[in-house]
């Protein structure tokens, strides 16, 4: 599985269509990816395992999502003010 993952890092160019999200507005697929990354990052870090397979959602977050929202997130998140649940 990790080989498939990396294999997909490698060859990454742009985030790729997600069923959940058809319309042209990308909006909830950016904040749901960060979640996404956030979630995983907490779960493997938490279980000790390795955290490359997290990396597939901050590059899908980084290319959807105005860097200026994510700069937002993170400060929040350090606050202790972010209104999503990770």
């Amino acid at each position: 599985m990790s080989e498939t993952i990396e294999e997909k890092l490698r060859n990454y160019r742009t985030a790729p269509f997600d069923a959940r999200f058809p319309n042209t507005n990308q909006t909830r697929n950016c904040y749901q990816n960060y979640l996404d990354y956030h979630r995983c990052n907490k779960a493997l870090t938490e279980k000790g395992q390795d955290l490359t397979p997290c990396q597939w959602y901050m590059r899908v977050y980084k290319s959807l999502c105005p860097m200026s929202w994510v700069s937002k997130w993170d400060d929040q998140i350090q606050d202790g003010t972010f209104p999503g649940r990770i």
